[in-house]
């Protein structure tokens, strides 16, 4: 991995030794720089889960990914600036209060004096990581996360106001796992019907004071706590809009 370009390419200058702060800064330019993405499946390009495959797409030719190939590249890009990092499964929490499979999602652990969960892959989320040792609130832009033990599990809640309800977001162990463990899911994820990412195209990256997000039928800007939607005139406008906004050409 070519670590001074993958900071030039998330916008990051400043200290690298491993520390909460450093974490946190990293963890926010990621989520600034690179969006979350899964127009490859619907291209019939294959996703190979490997850190040169990261690199080359990320870094590269500068495009986004979903969960395994962003925490994939950050967790690689962790352990370059000496981070201890370890890649986790996570199963996803549905509408109908199920749980998804195991390895539907990859998170990060990141262990410093004290453990932090990290994700740059699960778009519209926390912007910054969370310490794993508090079970209270822990507050970030606006929402609230918490974590509450379940028998082997730990379960990442977030409400978007005080008073609101909590919602479940996904599950994980501690269990470190290998990138390889990802594989079989990740072929779910690209190839079955039942994978949302087989059925609709999606773009969405944090901005300084909100999100954008692209899909095949919308453009969504949210600013400030206030969301604007409008409709794609045609199908070339969602290219225009993807370089205009993501600067990525598809072409």
């Amino acid at each position: 991995m070519d670590t001074k370009a993958y900071l030039e390419r998330i916008g990051y200058r400043g200290r690298i030794r491993p520390s909460p702060d450093v974490l946190r800064r990293l963890h926010r330019r990621h989520l600034l720089s690179i969006p979350f993405e899964n127009l490859d499946i619907r291209l019939g390009r294959p996703i190979v889960l490997s850190e040169n495959s990261f690199h080359d797409k990320i870094i590269k030719h500068r495009r986004g990914g979903f969960c395994y190939e962003l925490n994939g590249s950050f967790a690689a890009l962790l352990r370059n600036l000496g981070f201890n990092v370890s890649m986790l499964s996570a199963r996803v929490a549905e509408k109908d209060g199920a749980f998804s499979p195991d390895f539907h999602h990859m998170t990060l652990l990141v262990q410093l004096k004290e453990p932090w969960l990290a994700d740059v892959g699960f778009g519209d989320s926390f912007t910054e990581p969370k310490r794993l040792g508090i079970f209270g609130p822990q507050t970030d832009h606006g929402r609230d996360y918490r974590f509450i033990r379940k028998d082997r599990w730990i379960l990442l809640s977030q409400r978007a106001n005080r008073n609101g309800p909590w919602e479940p977001q996904f599950k994980f162990s501690l269990t470190s796992r290998k990138l390889k463990d990802f594989a079989p899911r990740c072929r779910w994820q690209q190839t079955s019907p039942r994978s949302r990412f087989k059925k609709s195209q999606i773009c969405t990256r944090l901005t300084s004071n909100g999100r954008l997000t692209l899909t095949d039928t919308k453009f969504i800007v949210t600013r400030g706590g206030k969301k604007v939607e409008r409709p794609l005139k045609n199908p070339e406008e969602f290219g225009a809009l993807l370089r205009q906004h993501f600067g990525i050409n598809l072409n």
